[in-house]
């Protein structure tokens, strides 16, 4: 299924070269929907202006030259220039209708990518929270688009099973007569109180540091507490995991623990470290503290441990090293810096070629109804295993009140979560608002569910008629159809967007307009007058469940058939 504006993109890329246009010349910037329609056409093409100072020509003739020059193709009608030196094109009635598909098929991408994408990061001990709901949701999309276009994806979530709070952990379950009937809500608090003894009692601190060094050594008693700790943990986080329909893996920090030491050797070897209060570091170019002075990547600490900075140059490093590609990190805007500095010094030490692309996806917070972070009324996180409860509750409420069965609402609830999260741009920060969530108006979960629901009804009715008036696709369209099949035809170029700039939020307003735009058709139109079904009113209908149901599993939404 070809997209618009990529395809008039690249149609303007090769008329711009031969009219003499340099090599970074960026076509995208100057295509784009004409949203009103009508005389300007569907599609303008505005650069003109751009190519004037460049080749030191008249607008207005280059505009012409562009008119004619610029393929239009299959899709579109010859261009026309309007204005001072605007280039309109009209997407052709013939091809809008022929690529009404009730089967949405994404493009493959021309050359797929070995992906990797780290995302969720719960620690071992410790309950999954609200914390981490962005980054699971976030990261499970992300993973969605770029799977859907053919790249090999690699789901990890880096799991924190490691370090100086491990010893003090084991050290106090020493305490604790049985720690395998532990809950994770138990451990986390044995957590807390772990903390308490390591920060108030001395003797306790000097015992928990040597369990480090029992763990490390791989003495029996620590590994069996650690192994048990993972174990417990992990079993935890793929309850919730299963719970919001997300696939990943763990890779333990303890995974990169044997290559550390080779990191740190490696960037010596190289002349990259410095000695500062003790601990090794990389200085990096640009990086100041407040005070102006060089902001140092500590890469192994005075006392010769090691930190977040050691174990992500150790992953990138071998991720690198197994073939990948791309090295995607969906984490909170408030490490930006930190990865910035991290991929600085991966890509000095060699280890981050220029061909393989490092990106980080940052994202806001969860904001409660006060607009402050979202906590309990104690202070504490929101436990996520609360908060999926709860929405399932919500759901099993709004199907009650609607005659739907439990196991809908259900699916409503947890539903309702994942779209709420990918409906806001992932930048902005928002409010968790159940009542928001798992309302029927507005961009919301249920709405969409049921909008594709009562579509498909409209479908199985039409299906059901007595007879199919006339062949389909054979007429030229009407305002309202034609409406609706632009919107369509703009499927694929959100999702190339939406995958390019990492923002799910993009497909989630456009879903919502789809939904809109088809009731306006569906007021205007009748898909079935008589007994008589219009067969390209039911393509239309047909190809709008294709959106809406293609595009939610991009959103990590599985669609009812009915409710």
């Amino acid at each position: 299924m070809a997209a618009p504006l990529a395809f008039l993109t690249e149609a303007l890329r090769d008329a711009a070269a031969r009219l003499g246009a340099p090599e970074d010349f960026e076509a995208a910037r100057f295509v784009q929907r004409n949203r009103g329609g009508g005389e300007r056409g569907d599609v303008q093409v505005n650069a003109a202006f751009a190519l004037a100072k460049t080749l030191r020509r008249n607008p207005a003739e280059i505009a012409a030259e562009l008119a004619g020059a610029i393929d239009a193709g299959p899709l579109f009608a010859p261009g026309e220039v309007s204005g001072k030196a605007f280039v309109n094109f009209r997407l052709r009635d013939e091809w809008l209708v022929e690529r009404l598909a009730a089967d949405v098929a994404l493009t493959p991408a021309a050359e797929p990518e070995r992906v990797v994408v780290d995302f969720s990061s719960p620690n071992v001990a410790k309950e999954m929270h609200v914390g981490h709901l962005r980054s699971t949701i976030i990261g499970d999309s992300v993973c969605r688009h770029f799977e859907a276009r053919g790249h090999s994806v690699d789901r990890v979530s880096h799991v924190g099973d490691w370090g100086t709070q491990f010893g003090m952990l084991i050290r106090h379950l020493d305490d604790v007569a049985d720690p395998s009937t532990l809950s994770i809500a138990d451990l986390d608090a044995l957590y807390k109180e772990a903390k308490r003894r390591f920060d108030a009692d001395e003797a306790f601190r000097d015992e928990a540091r040597q369990r480090v060094v029992d763990l490390q050594a791989g003495e029996p008693r620590a590994r069996e507490l650690w192994e048990l700790l993972c174990e417990g943990s992990r079993a935890e986080f793929h309850e919730l995991y299963d719970q919001l329909g997300v696939d990943v893996r763990e890779v333990g920090e303890s995974f990169y623990q044997p290559l550390l030491a080779g990191v740190v050797a490696d960037l010596e070897e190289q002349g990259l470290v410095e000695v500062s209060d003790g601990a090794k570091v990389v200085f990096v170019e640009g990086f100041t503290t407040r005070e102006g002075t060089p902001l140092p990547l500590i890469v192994q600490k005075a006392d010769g441990g090691y930190n977040y900075a050691s174990t992500d140059l150790a992953a990138i490093r071998h991720r690198v090293e197994q073939g990948f590609d791309r090295i995607v990190y969906v984490v909170d805007h408030g490490q930006s810096q930190h990865f910035e500095m991290v991929y600085a010094v991966a890509r000095r030490a060699g280890w981050l070629p220029d061909d393989v692309e490092a990106v980080h996806v940052p994202f806001g917070l969860v904001l409660g109804e006060d607009g402050k972070r979202l906590r309990t009324r104690s202070g504490d996180s929101v436990a996520l295993r609360s908060l999926l409860d709860e929405a399932e509750e919500r759901g099993r409420a709004l199907a009650h009140e609607h005659g739907a069965p439990e196991d809908v609402g259900s699916h409503l609830g947890l539903s309702a979560i994942r779209y709420a999260e990918l409906s806001h741009n992932r930048m902005t920060n928002y409010v968790f608002s159940f009542d928001k969530m798992v309302s029927l108006e507005g961009n919301t979960a249920p709405y969409m569910l049921y909008a594709y629901a009562r579509i498909r009804g409209i479908v199985d009715k039409a299906r059901g008629a007595d007879e199919v008036a006339g062949a389909g696709g054979e007429r030229p369209l009407d305002d309202s159809e034609r409406a609706l099949a632009k919107v369509l035809a703009d499927f694929e170029d959100v999702v190339d967007r939406a995958t390019a700039e990492y923002q799910p939020s993009d497909v989630s307003e456009y879903l919502f307009a789809v939904s809109q735009e088809f009731n306006r058709f569906y007021e205007r139109s009748r898909v079935v007058s008589e007994g008589r079904v219009d067969p390209l009113r039911l393509r239309l209908c047909e190809a709008t469940a294709g959106a809406l149901r293609t595009g939610l599993d991009l959103l990590g939404v599985r669609v009812l058939e009915r409710i």
